[in-house]
């Protein structure tokens, strides 16, 4: 909230309101010229779905126009309905597939055995199908999360009661990725450390509520096929695979990413880099500090990457490249398995279980404050452009079909 509201003070110096005031609420903007002038408060209502890639590259670009006064108003406004009406650069084949090779190269990340691979495809396509099915319809959208989730669930807790499949979460929580609020926890944390209350507050209840929501679906999903929770909810990691599997997800992961949600052309090797870097970030972290603290090594090296390769002349904006790599992090899926596993069987969950989730969150969000800081140590002497802490809030929101 708080990067909304400098860049509309920005735009309005640039248009010649110099005593403009802004004040942006989750749903709610208000705006006063003058100190004596009347206030004009706009509601502004959630969008059942968010821009992709090539739409927030577009806006961007157009904000950045605004800011210096490049634009006039109603030209913007056209613009604006224009990058909104954008269709997709791929097809419903293309788009259903790169679903499916991203849900394959995220499990491969998380460890899994080779038939929980053929697993996460097999689901990763069904839900490709779900989500671009109900793409631009808001009241299907707002129940696809929990409609995936139980309809996954239910398929293989049914393949492990007929000894089709092993018990496991991992092939669950691939094709579930884009629903996970893992960004929005994270942001919510960010926005909190910087005083932005009332719009962190909002964030952190929304992304609770998203978890416990699909943890519900899986649990649910369990139940359908009469199989007891504490059978099937537990995180099993037998017949790995090598070393060589995670670095593999990350490449087929970022390749999946930029088809599925239209990256911009150019944008490709540039969301790659920042990918590498936060997997690197977290592997040193584990090996240097521990794995409770990977995450905040991997924040703390992809977010000052993000931010300058967003300097770099033709590259796209920083919220291109950060949000693939965000979810590298893999906060909001660690945190699904122990939600999962607590509304599963709540009489064998500790404080530990529940505060697991969470302590992931806090450590992204510290990994990206101090990875922007640093950031902004080196190159304020040479810019005016604020890389701070409510920057990040653009960074994280996340695009979803």
């Amino acid at each position: 909230m708080g990067e909304t509201q400098e860049r509309l003070t920005r735009i309005a110096e640039a248009s010649g309101g110099r005593d403009a005031r802004v004040v942006v609420l989750p749903t709610a903007l208000m705006i006063a010229v003058g100190r004596a002038g009347w206030a004009t408060i706009e509601s502004t209502p959630q969008h059942a779905t968010a821009l992709r890639l090539d739409q927030v590259s577009a806006l961007y670009e157009l904000v950045g126009e605004a800011e210096r006064g490049d634009v006039e108003a109603s030209d913007g406004l056209r613009r604006l309905r224009a990058i909104h009406a954008m269709p997709p650069r791929y097809g419903a084949v293309v788009t259903i597939l790169a679903y499916a090779f991203m849900t394959v190269g995220l499990c491969l990340v998380l460890e899994p055995s080779p038939l929980d691979v053929a697993i996460a495809g097999a689901f990763g396509t069904l839900v490709g199908v779900i989500v671009y099915a109900t793409r631009g319809r808001p009241m299907l959208t707002s129940i696809a999360p929990v409609l995936c989730a139980t309809v996954v669930s239910a398929l293989a807790f049914h393949a492990v009661k007929n000894g089709a499949a092993d018990p496991g979460l991992r092939p669950l929580i691939a094709p579930l990725i884009t629903f996970l609020p893992g960004a929005a926890l994270t942001t919510a944390t960010v926005e909190i450390a910087s005083g932005e209350m009332v719009a962190g507050a909002s964030r952190l209840v929304y992304g609770g509520v998203q978890l416990l929501l699909l943890a519900f679906g899986i649990v649910a999903g369990a139940e359908l096929v009469g199989l007891p929770s504490e059978e099937v909810l537990r995180d099993n990691r037998t017949a790995l695979l090598g070393s060589w599997a995670p670095w593999l997800g990350v490449l087929v992961f970022g390749f999946a990413v930029a088809l599925h949600f239209s990256a911009p052309r150019g944008a490709l090797r540039w969301l790659l880099v920042v990918l590498v870097a936060a997997w690197i970030g977290q592997i040193a972290g584990e090996r240097l500090v521990g794995a409770q603290l990977s995450a905040f090594a991997g924040a703390l090296v992809m977010t000052p990457v993000a931010l300058a390769i967003a300097r770099v002349p033709g590259a796209p904006p920083s919220q291109v490249t950060f949000l693939p790599a965000f979810w590298l992090l893999v906060p909001g899926a660690m945190g699904l398995i122990g939600v999962t596993e607590i509304v599963g069987n709540p009489a064998s969950a500790g404080i530990e279980d529940l505060i697991k989730p969470f302590g992931s969150v806090v450590s992204i969000a510290l990994g990206v404050l101090c990875g922007a800081s640093i950031f902004r140590a080196f190159t304020a002497r040479r810019s005016g452009a604020d890389t701070g802490p409510n920057t990040l809030a653009r960074m994280t929101a996340p695009p979803v079909d």
